[in-house]
Formats: structure tokens, sequence, C-alpha cells
């Protein structure tokens, strides 16, 4: 099989990825939302956000493939299809799909052992932290938005584990739709988080809305003023930002001064 020349990647993780891989020169456009590295703002058309996308820029760039990502796409995936245009979705919602998407991604621009290497880095990083000996796992309430509030997705429940916190919502963390993974205020009380982060997917986290809502007074980590924010480009892209820079302003956030002892 040969390898695709001209890539349109319409979600971050998989622009990152082939930046990663040395395979850059495929790129061809990419999603607005694409920040990193940050030379791909100025090096790569950006022909979509993430739930729209220029159909007509796309096809002008007569992509060999086009990436894109989850359900939410579905409808330009659709309409590329349709207009005859290879498409690739990935569904990764977890770790383990994180990394098998970098290792999919390698072989399929003919660079598998390039993958394999940098998802074993992860891979041993991450059984690095999970081995590190914690004194305490705090109890960990990640907010992904706030009107409805809906508790984090997969990957982040697992990033608050390997960061050697408790996710007080994991038993949500199989659930891949936003929708089912809305929780009630009051269910936030009863589980007594000692820290709060949040990302709301784009638009700035408000932790003094967060600390007035009624009854969160008593919840230890507003009490103890432990609410802080993860930029949605480090946590909300299922790809090397979450396993690198995210996963690490995880562990500042969870542990505080003792993350940087």
């Amino acid at each position: 099989m040969t390898a695709p020349q001209r890539i349109v990647c319409l979600t971050e993780e998989t622009v990152e990825t082939l930046y990663l891989l040395g395979q850059e020169h495929r790129i061809v456009g990419v999603t607005g939302y694409a920040v990193r590295p940050a030379r791909v703002r100025r090096e790569k058309p950006r022909v979509s956000a993430f739930i729209s996308a220029d159909i007509p820029k796309i096809l002008a760039l007569d992509p060999d493939l086009v990436l894109v990502f989850s359900d939410i796409q579905a409808e330009i995936a659709a309409e590329l299809i349709r207009a005859g245009v290879e498409v690739m979705a990935f569904n990764q919602r977890d770790v383990a799909g994180i990394l098998r998407m970098i290792r999919t991604l390698g072989r399929l621009v003919d660079c598998a052992e390039r993958a394999e290497a940098l998802a074993q880095r992860f891979e041993a990083r991450i059984a690095e932290l999970r081995a590190v000996p914690r004194a305490a796992r705090p109890r960990v309430y990640f907010e992904e938005w706030d009107d409805p509030i809906i508790t984090g997705v997969g990957w982040v429940s697992d990033l608050i584990e390997i960061a050697g916190g408790t996710d007080c919502f994991a038993h949500l963390r199989d659930e891949k739709a936003a929708k089912d993974r809305i929780i009630s205020p009051q269910a936030v009380i009863e589980a007594a988080p000692e820290v709060i982060l949040g990302s709301w997917c784009g638009k700035k986290l408000r932790p003094e809305k967060i600390a007035a809502r009624p009854g969160w007074g008593a919840i230890p980590a507003v009490a103890a003023g432990r609410i802080l924010e993860i930029k949605s480009p480090l946590i909300l892209q299922p790809g090397p930002a979450a396993l690198t820079d995210g996963l690490d302003a995880m562990i500042a956030a969870i542990h505080g001064a003792e993350a940087r002892a």
C-alpha cells in the first residue's frame, strides 16, 4: 500500500503526532485548533473548526486522506466520502486508545518503527509514574463543561490516576458520549473532592463561579481554594499533548509543591 502523500487533519492530535513522527510534509491542511507544534500555524492552511469544515477548501487541496475524530465529525466525514475522498475516523477515548492511534497512524504513513518507539516512550513514563509511591491519592473531580455539568472523558480519568489522584467519577470513564457523563451538583458535593480540575472545552474556567454554586462551599477543594484550570489544548485532545504537558499539568495541580520537590 502506498502511503498517503496529502493528508488533511481535522483534529489536533493527528497533527501533533505526524510532526513528532517527522511526517509533517504530508500534511496539507489542519484544524483551526492545531497549535502544537507552534510552527504549524505558520506552515499549514486551516480548513476546519471541530464541528464544521470548509469542504470546498478541503477538496481544493486534493487530499489522499482526511483524518477525523469521533461521531461529532461524522457529518463532515460523510460529506467528504460522498465527494469521493478517502476518510479515516479515529475514536480513541482512553490512554490505551491514544497509544493505539499513534501506532496506527505510524503504519499509515510507513513510519511504524518510529511510531512504536514514540508509543513505547509514553508507556515507559506512564509505568514510571504509576510506580511512584504516594503518601495520599487525593480525590479529584474534573469538570469538562459547566452547564450542564459534565465530568471528564475516559483519557482524563486515566490521567488522573496515572498522576496519582483518585477520580471521583471513575465509574463514568467508559461513557463515550458527553451526555452520558452529565452529573448533578449534589453528586459532586457527596463525592467531596479534595481537588477540582477543569477545562471548559474552549472557554476560560471560572473558579469563582464553581465556588459560588449552592452547597459547594462545604466541598474540601472549594474550602481549600484548590480549583484549577488545565488548558483545553493540553488535556482535551486525545494525543501526545495529553500524555506530556497535559499529564505534567495534572501532576502539578493534584500534588502542588510535592510535585515540584
